[in-house]
Order: C-alpha cells, then sequence, then structure tokens
C-alpha cells in the first residue's frame, strides 16, 4: 500500500482487511482507536483497491474490445450464464443469437464509454495544464458581468418615468405568495432544474465507480480532505466534498436568510423562477422583487467550468467556496455536476442516510462503496435524523396562518389547492384536539386536563384522531410540490409582523428531528447525543423566523412510516402551546436497508466501536444483511503497554464500597468519598485530570456539596478547577483556559501542579476534543453513566427489542441495550486521553460495577487487556504514583 511513512503494522493489518472486504464486497465494522492513523489507514486501503479495481476493468474492457473486433469468433467461448445450452427448451441458435446480441450491445457499449471517458480525462486535462483557459473564462465573466450592470441601468432609467408602475407593483407583489395551480397527484416529474440542457450530453455522463466518505461535521471531512491532500493519493484522485446549502451558497442575499430551510426554499425558488422566465420580460424592470430574481451563480456554463476545477485537484469545502465566488458559479450545484466523474465523494452524514436528500443530490448507490466513519453514533443519528416533534402552539400558529391566508387568497386559488389547504387545516385541528386543545384559542392560555405522556402506535394514533381516512403520502407530495410552507412564510412575512414569526417558537422551542439534527451538524457542536437530550440553545434562534409548518411537514412524513418501526409520543404538559406530538423511530435499519441492499461494501468505522453487538443485531441483521456477509476488524493502538495504567477501583480511601446508582450516590458520604479520591490523586498526577460525572445535575450536586464541606478549596490548592459549560459557545473559552493555566504551572512550578476539569458523559468534552498530553494525564469516570430509564421513549424501544429481537447469551435485549448506551459513553469519553503514540495517561473507573464480566468486557480490547481491578485504594494509590513518578523521570 502506497503510504506517506512507514506505517505501523496494525496500520498495514488494517488496510489489508479493508481491501478484502471491499473485494469481497462485505459489510465491515472496523474499530481503530483514535491516534492510530485511521483516516489515512481508510484513505490508503480504499483508494489502493480502487486503482487496483480501475485497472482490471479496463484489461477486461480492452480485452472484450479486441475479441468484439476479431469479430464473432473471438466472443463465443464465454456463455453468459451457467444454464445457456438451450435455456428453457430453446432451440441453441436462438440462445446463441441473443447471447452474440448481447456481447456485440455490450462491445458497442464499451466503446461509447471509453470515447466518454477519454473525453472526459483531455478536458480535465486541458485544464490542469491550460492557464489561459482558466483567464479566458475570467475575462468571459466580466464581461458578461459589465454588460449585466449596463443592462439593468437602464431599465431601472425606463420604469422610473413610469408613474402607473407604483399601482401595477401593488398588485404584483403578490403574485409570487399565490399557489401556482397544482395539476394531479400523479403529475409528471418536476424537472430537476437541470434538464434545460438536456443536449448536452456530459449530464448523462456515467457514475464510475466510487467511494462516498461520510463523518459527522464539516470540520471532520475538512480534515479528512486535508489528509487525502497529504497522502501519496492527493495528486490524481478526483474528489468531492457535498455540503448543505448552508454550508456552501455564494449568494450573500440567500445566505443571510440563516435558517437552513428558508435557504432551501429561497433557493428553489429562484431555479423556478430562471425556468419560468416570462415571456414578457420587457417588464420585469417596473416588477423586480427580490423573490422573482434569478440566483446569477446559477450559470450551467460556469457550475461546468467549477466542475472541472474541482475533479483537477483536491479541495475541500472552504476552498470549494471561495473558487465559487471566484468564478461566479454555484459550488452548491457546481459540486454535484462533478459526482459521476469523481472517486471520492466526501459527505455528512444525513446528505447519505436520509434518502430524500441523497435523491435530491444525485447519489446513486448501486455498486459503489460507501465508508461511514466516527460511526459509533450511527444508529442514534439514523434515530434522530427520521424523529420528528411539533409543539401545540407551532400547529396552532400554522393553522391560524393558514387559515388567514386561504381567507386572503380564496377567489384565486384553484379547486385543487383549496382541497388540500383544507385537508392540512383539518390534520392541525385533529393534532391540537389530540393534546386536549382547541385550534381557535390561544395555545398558551389553554390549561391541558390530563398531564403525563402518552405512547401510541401510528395506526392507533391515526385512528384516534379520526385522519385516518386521509391520504398523508398524497399531503406530503403536496407539501413538496407546491412549496406552500415557503409561500405562508412569505404572506406571514409581510402581513404578520414579527410576532407571528417568532410565536411560533415562543413556548416550545424544540425542533423538528431532522432539522435539528442538520443545525447541530452546521454548528460543529460535536455531539448529537442520545435521542433523549435537549437541543442545543443556540439552535433556537436560527430557525425562530421559520414557518412553524416546515417543522409539521417533517412530523407528517414521519407518520408515513410502516406502524411497527415507530410511535407517537403525546407529550401534554401545562398548557397546550408547551404540549407537543412526537415521532419516535424504533428500528432504524428500516432506513439503512436501501444503503445496503444497493451498495457494493458498506464500510462502518469508528475510533471506539464497542459494544459492536448493536450494529450487528439491531442495524445490520434487521436490515436483512446475510451474517456471513459481516467482518468485524479491531486492532490494538499504537502506544506502548506501559504508557496505559486503566484501574478499576472497588473502594475509596475510607473503604466505603464505591457503588453509584440512583439510590445510592446522593448519600453524603459517596459524595465525600469521591473528593477525598481526587484529593490525593491530584497530589501525585501533575498536569491536567479529567473527571467525568454521569449528568450535568449530579456535577452539580457534587460540587454544591463539596463548597459546603470545604474539600473544594483543599482541592484548588493543587488544581485549578474548572466546570463544563452547559452552553456550547463557551467550551472554546474553558478549554483555553484550561490548556493556559496547565502550561502555566508546569513551566513555573510551585504549589499549583495544573488543572482539574470537571465534565459530564456525553457532554461536548466527551466526543471530538483531544485531552492529549499534559491536557489529560489522568481521566476518571465516576460511577456509570446508566441512561434514564424512566424515560418513555426509552421505556418504548426496550420494549420493542424485547419483542423483535433473540435473548443473546441469557439476557433480555432491553438489559443489552441499557448496558451498551452506558459503555459506549464510558469509551468515547475515557478514550479522549491517547491521542498519539508516545502520549501517556491513566484511567480510573470508580464503580465496583465495572468488574463484572458483561460490563467488562465491553471495554475496547487495548484498554481491558491493560486494566487491573483494585479492590482496595492503598494499592491503587500506589500504582499510579509509580506510574506517573517514572513517567515524570523519562521526560
Amino acid at each position: 500500500f502506497p503510504f506517506p511513512y512507514a506505517p505501523y503494522r496494525i496500520q498495514e493489518q488494517f488496510m489489508e482487511a479493508l481491501y478484502g472486504a471491499l473485494e469481497a464486497g462485505r459489510v465491515g465494522i472496523f474499530e481503530s482507536p483514535t491516534g492510530t492513523g485511521k483516516s489515512l489507514s481508510l484513505i490508503c486501503g480504499a483508494l489502493s483497491w480502487l486503482r487496483d479495481w480501475e485497472e482490471k476493468r479496463r484489461q477486461e474492457e480492452a480485452r472484450l474490445l479486441a475479441a468484439g473486433a476479431g469479430g464473432q469468433d473471438g466472443l463465443s467461448p464465454q456463455p453468459s450464464g451457467p444454464g445457456s445450452g438451450g435455456t428453457a427448451g430453446q432451440p441453441d441458435w436462438v440462445t446463441a443469437f441473443v447471447q452474440s446480441k448481447e456481447e456485440r450491445d455490450m462491445v458497442d457499449r464499451l466503446k461509447e464509454e471509453q470515447i466518454r471517458r477519454k473525453k472526459r480525462e483531455d478536458r480535465l486535462e486541458k485544464i490542469r495544464h491550460n492557464v489561459q483557459l482558466k483567464y479566458a473564462a475570467k475575462r468571459k465573466r466580466c464581461e458578461e458581468d459589465e454588460a449585466k450592470r449596463l443592462l439593468q441601468l437602464s431599465k431601472e432609467a425606463l420604469s422610473q418615468g413610469a408613474a402607473e408602475g407604483a399601482l401595477d407593483q401593488l398588485d404584483h407583489n403578490e403574485e409570487e405568495l399565490i399557489l401556482a395551480d397544482y395539476e394531479s397527484d400523479d403529475e409528471k416529474k418536476v424537472v430537476s432544474g437541470l434538464e434545460e440542457d438536456d443536449d448536452d450530453d456530459d449530464l448523462e455522463e456515467e457514475h464510475v465507480t466510487k467511494i462516498y466518505y461520510c463523518s459527522r461535521t464539516h470540520s471532520q471531512l475538512s480534515q479528512f480532505v486535508r489528509e487525502v491532500q497529504k497522502s501519496p493519493f492527493g495528486k490524481d484522485t478526483r474528489l468531492v466534498s457535498l455540503g448543505s446549502r448552508q454550508n456552501l451558497c455564494v449568494n450573500e442575499e440567500v445566505r443571510r436568510l440563516g435558517a437552513l430551510q428558508l435557504i432551501n426554499d429561497r433557493c428553489m425558488e429562484m431555479q423556478k423562477n430562471k425556468h419560468e422566465k416570462k415571456s414578457n420580460e420587457e417588464n420585469e424592470g417596473k416588477k423586480r422583487r427580490v423573490s422573482h430574481t434569478v440566483c446569477p451563480f446559477y450559470s450551467y456554463e460556469q457550475m461546468q467550468f467549477l466542475r472541472d476545477e474541482v475533479l483537477v485537484e483536491v479541495k475541500d469545502i472552504e476552498q470549494l467556496v471561495s473558487l465559487g465566488r471566484e468564478t461566479k458559479a454555484c459550488p452548491y450545484y457546481g459540486s454535484r455536476f462533478a459526482i459521476p466523474a469523481a472517486q471520492l465523494v466526501v459527505l455528512p452524514y444525513q446528505m447519505l442516510l436520509h434518502e430524500p436528500t441523497r435523491n435530491a443530490a444525485g447519489i446513486k448507490l448501486k455498486d459503489q462503496v460507501v465508508i461511514i466513519d466516527e460511526a459509533h453514533n450511527l444508529i442514534d443519528t439514523i434515530t434522530c435524523i427520521h424523529s420528528a416533534e411539533v409543539s401545540g402552539s407551532q400547529l396552532c400558529c400554522a393553522h391560524s396562518q393558514l387559515s388567514q391566508y386561504m381567507e386572503r387568497y380564496r377567489k384565486r386559488l384553484k379547486a385543487k389547492n383549496l382541497m388540500y389547504i383544507k385537508q392540512i387545516l383539518y390534520l392541525l385541528e385533529r393534532f391540537v384536539a389530540m393534546l386536549g386543545g382547541n385550534v381557535n384559542q390561544n395555545p398558551g392560555c389553554q390549561a391541558v386536563s390530563q398531564t403525563g405522556t402518552v405512547l401510541k402506535s401510528i395506526n392507533d394514533f391515526l385512528f384516534q384522531s379520526q385522519i385516518d381516512n386521509i391520504n398523508l403520502f398524497k399531503v406530503q407530495r403536496y407539501c413538496e410540490k407546491s412549496l406552500i410552507s415557503r409561500k405562508l412564510f412569505g404572506f406571514v412575512e409581510r402581513y404578520g409582523g414579527p410576532a407571528s414569526a417568532v410565536k411560533t417558537n415562543k413556548e416550545n422551542q424544540k425542533l423538528a428531528g431532522l432539522q435539528n439534527f442538520l443545525l447541530t451538524l452546521q454548528q460543529g457542536s460535536d455531539k448529537e447525543g442520545a435521542p433523549q437530550s435537549p437541543p442545543v440553545e443556540a439552535e433556537h434562534d436560527q430557525l425562530r423566523a421559520a414557518s412553524p409548518l416546515m417543522q409539521i411537514e417533517g412530523f407528517l412524513s414521519a407518520l408515513t412510516n410502516a406502524n411497527q418501526d415507530g410511535r407517537v409520543i403525546l407529550n401534554r404538559q401545562g398548557t397546550v402551546g408547551q404540549s407537543s406530538l412526537k415521532f419516535l423511530l424504533l428500528n432504524p435499519a428500516v432506513h439503512f436497508a436501501k444503503v445496503v441492499e444497493e451498495c457494493r461494501a458498506v464500510i462502518i468505522a469508528g475510533g471506539t466501536m464497542q459494544p459492536v453487538a448493536d450494529f450487528r443485531e439491531q442495524l445490520l441483521c434487521c436490515a436483512g444483511v446475510d451474517p456471513a456477509r459481516i467482518v468485524e476488524f479491531s486492532c490494538g493502538h499504537v502506544i506502548p503497554p506501559e504508557n496505559i495504567l486503566p484501574i478499576i477501583l472497588c473502594s475509596g480511601p475510607s473503604n466505603q464500597q464505591l457503588e453509584f446508582t440512583y439510590q445510592t450516590r446522593d448519600l453524603p458520604q459517596m459524595m465525600d468519598e469521591t473528593g477525598r479520591i481526587l484529593c490525593n490523586l491530584c497530589n501525585v498526577i501533575p498536569g491536567g485530570v479529567v473527571c467525568f460525572f454521569p449528568s450535568y445535575e449530579y456535577e452539580k450536586q457534587v460540587y454544591g456539596h463539596w463548597e459546603q464541606t470545604g474539600l473544594l478549596s483543599r482541592l484548588a490548592a493543587k488544581k485549578k478547577i474548572f466546570q463544563e459549560p452547559k452552553k456550547a459557545n463557551q467550551v472554546e473559552q474553558v478549554l483555553v483556559e484550561y490548556a493556559k493555566c496547565i502550561k502555566r504551572c508546569s513551566q513555573t512550578g510551585g504549589q499549583m501542579t495544573g488543572a482539574l476539569l470537571l465534565s459530564v458523559v456525553g457532554g461536548k468534552m466527551s466526543e471530538g476534543i483531544n485531552f492529549s498530553d499534559d491536557l489529560g494525564r489522568c481521566v476518571i469516570m465516576v460511577g456509570m453513566p446508566y441512561p434514564n430509564i424512566r424515560s418513555p421513549e426509552l421505556q418504548e424501544k426496550m420494549t420493542w427489542l424485547d419483542k423483535t429481537m433473540p435473548r443473546a447469551g441469557g439476557q433480555a435485549p432491553s438489559r443489552v441495550l441499557i448496558e451498551n448506551l452506558c459503555m459506549k459513553a464510558v469509551n468515547q469519553s475515557i478514550g479522549r486521553a491517547i491521542r498519539h503514540q508516545k502520549d501517556f495517561a491513566s484511567i480510573l473507573l470508580l464503580d465496583h460495577r465495572y468488574t463484572r464480566p458483561a460490563i467488562f468486557n465491553k471495554l475496547p480490547q487495548w484498554i481491558r487487556e491493560r486494566t487491573q481491578v483494585k479492590p482496595a485504594f492503598g494499592s491503587a494509590f500506589a500504582e499510579l504514583r509509580k506510574f506517573h513518578r517514572g513517567k515524570l523521570d523519562a521526560l
């Protein structure tokens, strides 16, 4: 395997296993701890396979073409199938004729493909070497811009004199708010926005075999692209990075809309305007309005130019955006044009896992390779993407907006439109009734009589809310095609004043599942967490201005899932406004099945994939993958065994047994014992100590207790204490201060030996943040972070698993789920400390329950092999002191 430096042995093993899995078309679960060069191994292993595969295909093509040129004889020795001798009793000459026709067609197809490929390669080669070509294109753009500007000026000069234009405009302004005539339910496929250039054979470009690489955040994707640039494949790989419009749009006017949904809608509308160029273009000057403009960056010629530029040289998202600005071409669509010819497509999770998004992006998975990196939360991610939530206040608000819209334009709307609007109003009315309210009253003032949470199957929900007679598939298609939420947003923007826009999210600021997930992604906030985690505050401001109907559409489409795969949660709280309806997806496999079926091979990779059983049973086997097709690979760590000291501690300094269950962890003696352990450790451990608590509430409680008992000041004498902030935007600042403090202490010496960071499992610090070297010399895990078993969603998931999954090793699937969720969180958190080959750290698990075999075996193998169990604190303390003293002397 080509590699930028001599690879570690485990990297070689990883690449060999990866190559084998791709060659055999397997579904692989690959685990390679952070710090072992996983990205490079993925790049070099997968691209080596792709290069060899392309070479084999070329040779095969050459052989067939040569045989085809040599006349019929060269072809006949290769029968097309095992039973070709007179299939189904047909005479041999019929079979032979059919066969030779197939072969002739194949040779013709290969010849065409070769010509097309040659054309593409020549074009890219020309761009690579011809600087003048770029300048010519640039000059042409400048000329066009100038011409446009002059034309615009003359149009404005003309329209200034026309006083009657003012009257005309009033009327015209509202034109765009009125829904277009909705053809019919089985209407022809809407043009994708590119069909006008159908005569261009480039559009029909065949998808070459490629690798789709997904990760969770845009920063992780950019990091991966930089690794590709540095790798031996950096020069001659055709790579394209895909992102959302929010990340790629270069039209400032559209970018300013902020919320993803609004950006998407405005973009689609501008394209529609491009296709519906009116015949009376000369009137455009008078009637020009934002919504009627077409996007200046959506120029087919420029986007093709951008496509070629992207394919010539590996670029990450930032480089793609600046190239788009420079070439006045849309990076969002330009990058999509590059998909067919690309060998490596880099994209965020949800683009690949959410089928409508995948189709819209023009991603074809048939016979391709998919690599999903950072996949430890894959099950949660799929659940999150396909779940949706709407609040009572959003439902009422949408109902009032839509009723006003219908009243205002009743005379202008066609019958089909009116029928669908009435259906949507009826649905909203019934949803609010299910929450115990009335749409015509203020949701904030209606008290709910029976509070609490009720779970229903989809069918029960549809039946009890009396909407089982409405075809939700048709309503969903109507919403999509008519852009009704966009029109409604424009209407409210104009007539509703700011109040009605904010009112949507005032009482309940929870977002629909997909949008919530997309936003978490965009902000690079490195956490999508378990489904029951609360949304981050920063996201609300972004969608506050969006139309509530947009979120409701997400909920309606969720209701079209199969009855057994999801549940509707009715959450009735205080008032109707605060109550909500939530769709919970129970079976993520239904949405993953298509990916696994269509792809040639799928690789699910991560730094910590333990426990792996979840992926195998809940995701792959449920998606119908043959167990024989699944391969698992887990490699050790590159650090020498003596650089890590994991200890399970069963009791503290005063022999108090450590067991942090819900019942015992609040006892003063448990909190005191935890404090004593930390005080002792801070005396002997240099640099940074990171201590993880099971929840924010518990961390706050312990901190308060230590403050009262004076233990906090004893701790603070040795280490400066930092706490993980709840707000995502403050994390960076805390980390910078923490790192500064440790550096200062190590340089000046003295009483203070570093810093102590109190963090939360599943919080901002437990994923995606590196505590390498002095930032994390010891990681302490207080108790076991079991999820909240009382959560109705989790209970439903447990019941569902017990019904649908077989018992494993005598344990109920629900019990296994709880343990797995706990241990996944633990493994993510303790893996933060060791980040490269020369790093060293100690890991302390405070709870005797970690010694149970079922739990112990779920630790990552490289940690498990080196773990010591210490029943008493004395011997554990001696080990830790010896370990850190030895390391200090070695430095």
